[in-house]
């Protein structure tokens, strides 16, 4: 194994030297969960009878008398989710291979799960930051019955992960590993999708057309096939090694499917039964951390997790930032191209050789800590390797050749040097830009600011013809505190159109685009946000931008007096108004007053007393 990068080991000895105080109470407390008896030993008669009341007969003997390990089945189903629908008889399977096993199992709890791209651009998406940490409590509380001795994550997309995780971490005592369900199979391609979006928004097809072509790309369960945040999860869970390794793109209906699911029980098991070390409180440290970091840079994934995993970070003690994530990009390669910063889908990904490609490259390069733990044992050589089935069994064999060097390269000879993330600083604040799949002339916009304050606004003025000229699109009043950061992908097609017709254009905003924004150049993740007197409040239309992803900037190009002279404006009232009624919002209050920035992973559940 290679010698591990200095920058990488610089980031992460500074990662460890800023957490030690944190990180020391949070393994204090771990450890303190883990040294008391089982709960099911310790606890009242009429607690354990209540516990145990539904499961059948045999199931009660081996817990209660057998003392057999009873595994915690923590469920995100839903069939809104097409990634999350064949999640529906994952539990029974999960049973019958703890039965088979002499253990048992039992579904500790469900948990919310949302679809970003049913409630984009509605106001049900100013619910989808927040529900990360709505997922962590919901699991807090099913694993607070306290009657398990380990847990299997059943989840798979944008907040749900995430939202697992930071719950899991809080039970850090316990052996933890996660199950994912695989993409769905390819349908219509990534970029004609695209097309027919940016047809609509120019009003040369209808809704007929639109429908059947979102319908043709979205056609069957699994995650979407492009490479968002759902998808990055599941990247970064292998590189943290908390998956059966290879698990993360099998489509659903496929033959090694069902045999991953069970795999998954006999992993947490063989820690549990033969007293193998490897709570989840211990698996992800700070070198863990810097894996999942190094994974996300090296194939270009989503900015979503420049937020979820500083807030995953912290769950276990850990404290990271957006500088840790760009000294991170200087070094780390592009290795990977996928849509939306490449042509090919998930699938084709997975075909080339897929995270365990990946993971091998980064080790052999240096650039990942190969001797961290897992739930597979020490190392992470084990995800360096892609499952197949040979006589109806798993089996594993190294990643060691791309399949197709137009989606997966060596780490020798990468797409870029570095990764797809840029970190933006300046007067306007500090932001992050995804690069990856924004052309190199586009790298640098300088044009006056059109300020909005509300996406709908922005595609209004699109409609009627405002923005066809070089422009600086700044959409805020998006944070966190504001209304929840929702996520802006509608406004991606009518800016790729400005773009197309040959205009300077970008987009900034205190607001998420998931990486979405794809060819076109947006600064977000503003920090910090208007809502709190944040320098976009400043902003004023005209004023001269300049987004400068080569030099990683971000300003205003007015005098440093005239800039301070600005009087900041404030959050419309009708907004304010808005933000907190219908559709649920009111009961999301406190999270909107409770949370930290962006860069501070929008955690609602910091206590700062």
């Amino acid at each position: 194994m290679s010698t591990i990068h200095p920058i990488v080991d610089q980031v992460t000895r500074r990662i460890r030297a800023r957490s030690a105080a944190s990180r020391a109470a949070y393994l204090e407390q771990v450890d303190a969960m883990a040294a008391r008896p089982p709960g099911a030993q310790s606890m009242g008669c009429a607690n354990v009878a209540h516990a145990f009341a539904g499961i059948p007969g045999r199931d009660r003997i081996r817990i209660v008398e057998e003392k057999a390990p009873n595994v915690a089945i923590v469920t995100a189903y839903n069939d809104v989710l097409s990634a999350h629908a064949p999640l529906a008889h994952y539990p029974e399977v999960l049973k019958d291979e703890a039965r088979r096993l002499g253990a048992t199992a039992q579904v500790a709890g469900g948990v919310p799960a949302m679809c970003d791209g049913v409630t984009q651009g509605a106001p049900g998406m100013e619910l989808s930051l927040f529900s990360r940490d709505a997922i962590a409590m919901g699991a807090a509380i099913a694993l607070s019955h306290d009657v398990f001795d380990a847990a299997l994550m059943l989840g798979v997309c944008d907040k749900i992960v995430p939202g697992l995780l930071i719950g899991a971490l809080h039970f850090g005592h316990l052996p933890t590993v996660f199950v994912p369900a695989g993409p769905m199979t390819s349908g219509l391609s990534n970029g004609d999708k695209a097309k027919v979006r940016e047809q609509a928004a120019q009003g040369l097809v209808g809704r007929k057309e639109l429908l059947a072509a979102e319908s043709a790309a979205y056609h069957g369960e699994g995650t979407c096939t492009f490479y968002g945040t759902a998808n990055s999860n599941q990247m970064l869970l292998e590189a943290m090694g908390l998956h059966v390794p290879g698990t993360a793109f099998i489509n659903p209906g496929d033959d090694q499917r069902e045999l991953l699911t069970r795999e998954a029980m006999r992993t947490v098991l063989d820690i549990t039964k033969n007293r193998r070390f490897a709570p989840i409180g211990h698996v992800v440290d700070e070198r863990c951390i810097v894996n999942a970091m190094v994974a996300l840079l090296a194939t270009g994934g989503s900015t979503n997790h420049l937020i979820h995993w500083v807030a995953v970070a912290r769950a276990a003690g850990i404290t990271i930032d957006w500088d840790d994530f760009s000294d991170l990009s200087a070094v780390v390669p592009l290795l990977a191209r996928v849509y939306p910063n490449g042509s090919a889908d998930v699938n084709q990904f997975q075909a080339a050789g897929g995270p365990g490609y990946v993971i091998g490259q980064l080790l052999q390069a240096g650039l990942m800590h190969g001797d961290v733990l897992t739930v597979r044992g020490p190392g992470l050589k084990a995800f360096a390797c892609i499952p197949t089935v040979q006589a109806g069994q798993l089996a594993w064999h190294e990643a060691a050749v791309s399949g197709d060097l137009s989606v997966l390269r060596p780490a020798s000879a990468p797409f870029s040097a570095t990764g797809g993330l840029k970190l933006l600083s300046g007067n306007l604040g500090r932001s992050v830009i995804k690069v990856s799949a924004v052309p190199e002339d586009r790298h640098v916009i300088e044009a006056p600011a059109r300020v909005f304050d509300s996406q709908d606004d922005l595609q209004q003025a699109f409609k009627v013809g405002e923005l066809d000229r070089d422009v600086v699109c700044v959409v805020r009043w998006q944070g966190p505190r504001a209304n929840g950061m929702p996520e802006l992908h509608k406004l991606t097609p009518p800016l790729a159109v400005l773009q197309g017709k040959g205009y300077q254009v970008a987009l900034v905003t205190d607001g998420r685009m998931s990486g979405a924004s794809g060819k076109v150049p947006a600064a977000i993740h503003v920090s910090p946000e208007a809502c709190v007197g944040g320098p976009l409040a400043r902003l004023c239309d005209g004023d001269l931008v300049r987004l400068d992803a080569v030099a990683g900037t971000l300003a205003v190009l007015v005098s440093e007096e005239q800039w301070q002279q600005r009087t900041a404006a404030t959050l419309p009232p009708a907004l304010r108004q808005a933000n907190g009624r219908g559709f649920g919002r009111e009961l999301f209050a406190g999270f909107r007053r409770h949370a930290l920035s962006a860069e501070e992973g929008a955690c609602t559940w910091i206590n700062n007393d």
